[in-house]
């Protein structure tokens, strides 16, 4: 990797030939930019050779589905697996920067919300530090869910514009766009033979345009990426529309499908929320599967060794109907016959069940599905059918299991449950703790473990210790390397020393140090964000630093101003003016 030497020269030619400016004449955005693109340089270097690497062997790869990726702060991540850290501190102080302060504009990115975004970003860490081909798909949000400020002890939420700056992770890929058809209707054809052959046809077509995150192994062996899709219209705008003065209607298809990537969950308190929900679990599955394939058919002419090859992991029920669309595809755009294509589906295709209320578990309206997605509507009632003939050959006469366990809910109107044709089109399914897992199977869906008890596994929930104990704890990961070495970073049974080490009041002096190390930074903070306690407010007046002692908010508008681009940028808030507090 590089040399302090060679880092320094990276950033100030990126600062030059990228940003366009000289190192002393960057803003702290441009700053950030521009030792995140020299960091991003090493991690190209790595992507390319790991990608040459995988198709020499013709390796097995692994494909995570989410709608969510909730991948936390990238530079301070990719230094560290990079091994670059030192390295890049010194190359910053000898441009007269301070890489701490360098990292402090970075945002979020904007992909997840909670659980369900952490699991997969630490998979991605921990398959890469394996050296291990998995890759994610997910959605290139162009907002998050929300940004939380407290403003006079109040929640207030604004969108999350974590491209307000841009970003330096994300390699753009507009050669490798896809064509997602959508909407249309089914000709009920036959073919040449007279068997029945649906056409799906009068679509109309969404763009899926990819970008890649660069996903870096710790020690940077192995760099795998996150791809994201953007959705873009098929036309920009109707030309003769524009032309007659209504500009607005010239450009609603355009409006209407960059919605599809414009927001994680928007609303679907109404029909049009859950139309958009619907499109866009479909949208970047039909991305993903026709990327998979498209990788798949480089070095392959048949689709034999498929599930050899290949390996889907759905990530909650959002992605359920790449079981239907990768039927779809096998069936309408390849020629392979029902039984293979559903076999090979089934074999690649793994599911894990984040939740067991019944609310979270996705459902959509037949006659909605039938408007969106019409040739995916039938592929799905056949799966049912077909499931349908499994239960009663194996409980003949047992009708209240077929009317628990069909694909297809009888109601007002009928219903798709996307967990239960996860099931049905997996051979893996898992929980995310061993309760959980148990809960699933006897508590969730008794019938399909009943059924099918082989498929059922447990995959406990877990964080990379490289993020969220060596970065999130540098007190505590250097005394734990201090004491046991650093092969605790990629081996966590070897904290099991820990143990022997009890009783020994140095090492239990130490271990309490670090945590007070951590207490007194969380007051800090504390202090800082929401002004809690006595503290000093720094305040200019006529040129100069002045410490006042905290007064009420009316009193102190009249004498402070903003301190920093730090408080900007973290958005610090006291009515309408921003502070920072030092204790």
């Amino acid at each position: 990797m590089y040399s302090e030497e060679e880092l320094r020269r990276a950033i100030e030619r990126h600062a030059r030939y990228s940003l366009g400016s000289a190192w002393r004449t960057l803003s702290p955005e441009d700053t950030f930019m521009a030792v995140s693109l020299a960091v991003r340089d090493g991690l190209i270097d790595g992507l390319l050779e790991t990608e040459r690497r995988y198709e020499t062997t013709d390796a097995k790869r692994l494909y995570y589905l989410s709608m969510e990726f909730l991948m936390g702060l990238a530079l301070r991540n990719n230094l560290s697996n990079l091994g670059l850290y030192q390295s890049c501190r010194e190359a910053v102080q000898r441009l007269g920067g301070d890489l701490d302060a360098i990292m402090e504009p970075e945002r979020d990115p904007g992909l997840g919300n909670g659980g369900l975004g952490w699991l997969v970003a630490c998979f991605l860490d921990s398959l890469a530090t394996l050296d291990m081909p998995g890759y994610g798909y997910g959605i290139h949000y162009e907002y998050g869910l929300f940004q939380q400020h407290i403003d006079r002890g109040y929640q207030r939420e604004t969108p999350d514009d974590w491209l307000e700056y841009g970003t330096p992770w994300l390699i753009a890929r507009p050669s490798e766009e896809v064509l997602i058809p959508v909407y249309g209707r089914i000709d009920h054809e036959q073919d040449r033979h007279g068997q029945y052959n649906p056409m799906w046809v009068d679509w109309d077509v969404i763009i899926g345009v990819p970008s890649d995150m660069p996903i870096a192994g710790y020690g940077g062996r192995t760099v795998n990426f996150l791809r994201l899709y953007a959705a873009r219209a098929a036309h920009e705008f109707d030309i003769e529309i524009f032309n007659t003065g209504d500009y607005a209607r010239a450009v609603e298809q355009k409006v209407a499908t960059e919605r599809i990537s414009k927001v994680l969950y928007p609303s679907d308190a109404t029909p049009a929320g859950q139309e958009l929900r619907l499109i866009q679990g479909y949208f970047f599955v039909a991305c993903a599967i026709r990327d998979i394939v498209k990788r798949y058919e480089r070095t392959h002419t048949s689709f034999d060794l498929f599930p050899d090859k290949v390996a889907i992991q759905l990530n909650d029920t959002h992605p359920a109907l790449a079981v239907a669309e990768l039927m779809r595809f096998l069936v309408d755009e390849r020629g392979i016959g029902w039984e293979t294509a559903w076999d090979t589906t089934r074999r690649v295709m793994g599911y894990t069940n984040h939740t067991l209320l019944p609310e979270a578990l996705e459902k959509w309206p037949v006659p909605l599905l039938e408007r969106v997605l019409p040739r995916h509507l039938q592929i799905i009632y056949e799966i049912d059918q077909r499931f349908l003939g499994q239960i009663c050959v194996h409980w003949p006469g047992d009708e209240d299991r077929l009317k628990r366990m069909p694909i297809i809910e009888k109601g007002t109107p009928d219903q798709v449950r996307m967990a239960h044709l996860a099931i049905a089109g997996s051979h893996s399914v898992n929980g995310v703790a061993e309760l959980h897992t148990e809960l699933i199977k006897h508590y969730l869906v008794p019938d399909f473990f009943e059924l099918w008890p082989e498929r059922f596994n447990n995959k406990t929930n877990g964080v990379t210790p490289r993020r969220w104990l060596l970065q999130a704890n540098p007190p505590l990961s250097t005394l734990i390397s201090r004491t046991l070495g650093d092969n605790w970073l990629t081996d966590l049974d070897a904290l099991a020393a820990f143990e022997t080490l009890a009783e020994d009041s140095g090492f239990r002096h130490a271990f309490e140090t670090a945590k007070q190390v951590n207490k007194t930074h969380l007051a800090d903070l504390v202090r800082e964000t929401v002004h809690v306690g006595r503290s000093r407010c720094v305040f200019r007046h006529a040129g100069q630093t002045h410490p006042r002692i905290q007064t009420p908010t009316a009193q102190r508008h009249a004498h402070c101003v903003p301190v920093s681009e730090t408080c900007r940028r973290r958005r610090y808030t006291a009515g309408s003016t921003r502070f920072r507090f030092f204790g």
